[in-house]
Order: structure tokens, then sequence, then C-alpha cells
């Protein structure tokens, strides 16, 4: 890995009209040590002659990969493997960075000192006007694992760098017949390792929410991948040691956003829970919430 050059990965899907934006963010860094790798997940619309008209004019290594449609934690799976970049930093295609992005990222990166206990760097995502998403702690930075976020209040989408030396040994889990994990599946696994982040109280990256983005498609990502967000329920339940009633009541979440995908006893063997416990519970639940609603009438 140069440790030299900070590889920014962009996955994307028939993104070419939200790609020069981008693409001019990037052009506008005051520090320009950095590689553009770009995983294309199969898109139909013209992102390849859009990408090799960037390429002749970039004033930075522009490295571009067309493959099937798997979604984007298979396409981060190919970045990670292809990064030359000793920081491998995830910008979505229809956002941007702020100018000082990756001169910040440098500085920070190099604040650390036992950098074998870190997994990472982090600043703050902001909307188009400069507005904080999400909340932050008080001060400069602050060194807690991804699994700690909520204790410190680093809450929201964070803008993170982690070291592609550590990404590469935490591949995400690829099932077939799904195309979407969630990130935090890695990020609390990395985290469970015990190694930090630098979470730096700059806005490094500037999201721009679309009606076609990942987030607007909500529960639905879940649903239509149950495989994988059983995996992620179960794999919290270890990782936050939850109690018999603690996996109840995942149990029962994880059950309202996949029902219609799956039925309950299906959803009992995804998460390996009690499948006759399971369907009582989901049922007292259903009657609780039942009350509640003909009370409040």
């Amino acid at each position: 890995m140069d440790t030299n050059l900070i590889t920014v990965f962009t996955p994307t899907f028939n993104r070419a009209y939200t790609l020069k934006a981008l693409y001019q963010s990037l052009v506008s860094q005051s520090n320009k040590k950095f590689e553009w790798l770009i995983v294309d997940d199969g898109s139909t619309d013209d992102t390849g002659n859009l990408i090799q008209s960037f390429k002749k004019e970039a004033p930075f290594s522009i490295r571009y990969f067309k493959c099937e449609n798997g979604g984007k934690h298979r396409a981060i799976n190919k970045g990670v493997k292809l990064a030359e970049g000793f920081l491998f930093f995830i910008v979505d295609s229809d956002d941007q960075l702020t100018k000082d992005a990756i001169e910040k990222l440098f500085k920070w990166e190099r604040s650390i000192e036992k950098k074998k206990d870190f997994a990472g760097i982090s600043g703050n995502k902001g909307d188009g006007l400069g507005n904080l998403l999400g909340s932050t702690f008080k001060g400069k930075y602050i060194d807690a694992t991804n699994i700690q976020r909520r204790e410190n209040n680093i809450l929201g989408d964070k803008a993170e760098a982690y070291y592609t030396s550590v990404l590469k040994k935490f591949p995400f889990p690829e099932i077939r017949g799904e195309n979407f994990m969630t990130e935090d599946i890695v990020w609390d696994k990395i985290a469970e390792t015990g190694l930090k982040i630098r979470w730096f109280n700059d806005i490094i990256y500037i999201v721009e929410q679309r009606e076609d983005g990942l987030i607007a498609q909500g529960n639905s990502r879940y649903a239509n991948n149950p495989k994988g967000y059983a995996m992620y329920i179960m794999q919290c339940d270890d990782i936050f040691h939850s109690n018999w009633k603690d996996k109840l009541y995942s149990g029962y979440y994880y059950y309202d956003v996949v029902k219609s995908r799956v039925s309950i006893f299906r959803a009992s063997k995804l998460l390996k829970r009690n499948s006759i416990l399971f369907l009582l519970f989901w049922i007292f639940q259903s009657c609780k919430i039942f009350i509640k609603r003909r009370i409040k009438k």
C-alpha cells in the first residue's frame, strides 16, 4: 500500500447524472494525493463513457471497473482488493467532498501515534448548506470504536476512511440471491476486535439525499434481503450480549420488517430462534399493540 495515497472509492449504479458533481469536487481538492477507484455495479446508462471523458483531463488517477450487479457490499469487496491507497474512503456516487477533505484525512491520520490500535479515521457529513448531519461530541476529536458511538454521541452517518489493510481482513459476507448488506456488519466486527476510529469534528463530506438512493429505500432494503438482515441481528445480539428478553424483542422487530417476504417460521429459523416461543411472543406483542390502539380510540 502507498502510504502517501488515499483511495477514494465510489460504487455506482446508473448514476451518470450525478457523477459529474462528485468529479468536480475531487478536481477541487487542495491535496490531490489520491486515486479515484470506481466499481460500476452493472450500470446500463452512460457511466462508462462519462468516466472515460473524466480520465482525459483529471489531475489524479482514475481507475474504472465494471461488474455484474450484485449490490454495494460486493462492490466494496472488489474495491478493497483493487485499492492502492493505504486509506479506503467510500464516497457515494451522488455525494460530494469539501475542498479540504483529502487534506484533513491526511492530517488526522498522521496525528495518530499508535496506528496499530486504530482501524481508521472519520470526519462528519453535512448537507449542502454546511449543516451537520446527525450529532457529535464536544472538542476536536475523540478515539472510540464503532460500537462505542452512541455513548459518545457520535450519531448518524459519518465519513469513515478505514485502513485498507484492515478491510482486507474483514470482507463483507456475500449471500447468493441477496444484493444488500448493511455496512455496520463489517464496521461492528472490526470494532469488536478493539480497533478504534479517530473521529474528528470537521465536515468533509456533503450528502445529497435522492429518491432513488439507498437511504430512501428504508426498510425495504432489509425486507428484500432477509438472510443478510438476520445475520446482522444475530451479530448485534452477540456483540452487545443480548439476554433472552432482548433477543425476543429483536426477533419481533426483525419479523415486522421482513414479514412481507418470509413466514414467521422461516424468520425464526433464519434467526436460530425457538419457533414456538418466537410465534407466541409475536402474538403477545401484536395483541398488546392492538389493545393500545383500541384504547387510544
